[in-house]
């Protein structure tokens, strides 16, 4: 078995991923999909902690006529309706799971807390955070750069439709360069939107790297996780 690069790890999947072609709402086959590699990445002796988005159900920001903080909380309920379903796939395969939410709701998961969810981790369960930073105006990068730092993990595993950053969107310039490695001062300078500027500059403080790549190509979790050369790395100058 291969010896994997990183012993713990925060993975960060977007709403829109788990829409699979849909353009809206949750596809069983891709939450199948990504629990079958979570699966295998657990397999390899690696903490794994995820941080999901909400964009599938819910973006606030296409709903300008309505108060901001109004529609970034609805945007938090949305990733944790994300989170349930994925717990679920991952309970079928006997993974053991915990939901954390910034939100206390306790009647379907347990509230957030550092210590809690590094035990989880330290036990083998896969700790996945839901509901962002609990708090209004910060994205789920955010929270992915936020709880990556506050659990000491190794890397951010951040899952997208697209293989991994380029210089412009491959969805509609078929001339797009793709980046093999960044700094973050890079991504900030040239207004990438690998993350926003508060995830980046949190990555950067905490010198916390951070891999993009492509979520549809089955197996590109664990070779994320083990270290493979695959999408794009972003790290210190």
């Amino acid at each position: 078995m291969q010896k994997p690069k990183y012993k713990r790890v925060v993975l960060k999947i977007s709403g829109e991923a788990l829409a699979g072609d849909k353009e809206f709402g949750i596809d069983q086959e891709v939450i199948n999909s990504i629990a079958d590699q979570i699966k295998e990445v657990k397999r390899h002796g690696i903490d794994v902690a995820i941080v999901v988005g909400g964009g599938n159900i819910w973006r606030g920001r296409n709903s300008p006529q309505m108060d901001r903080a109004t529609a970034d909380y609805m945007g938090m309920l949305a990733t944790v309706i994300n989170a349930l379903a994925l717990q679920d796939a991952l309970e079928k395969r006997n993974i053991e799971t915990r939901v954390q939410t910034a939100i206390e709701m306790r009647e379907i998961a347990e509230p957030y807390i550092r210590r809690r969810a590094i035990r989880h981790l330290e036990k083998g369960r896969v700790v996945i955070f839901a509901a962002g930073t609990g708090n209004p105006y910060f994205s789920t990068d955010t929270a992915a750069a936020l709880r990556a730092a506050e659990i000491e993990a190794d890397v951010i595993l951040l899952a997208k439709k697209v293989d991994g950053v380029y210089d412009s969107d491959p969805m509609k310039n078929p001339n797009a360069q793709k980046f093999e490695s960044l700094d973050y001062i890079d991504i900030l300078n040239k207004g990438l939107g690998v993350m926003d500027s508060t995830a980046t500059s949190l990555c950067m403080d905490n010198k916390i790297p951070i891999i993009v790549f492509g979520i549809n190509k089955k197996g590109n979790i664990l070779r994320a996780a083990l270290g493979e050369n695959i999408g794009t790395y972003v790290k210190g100058g």
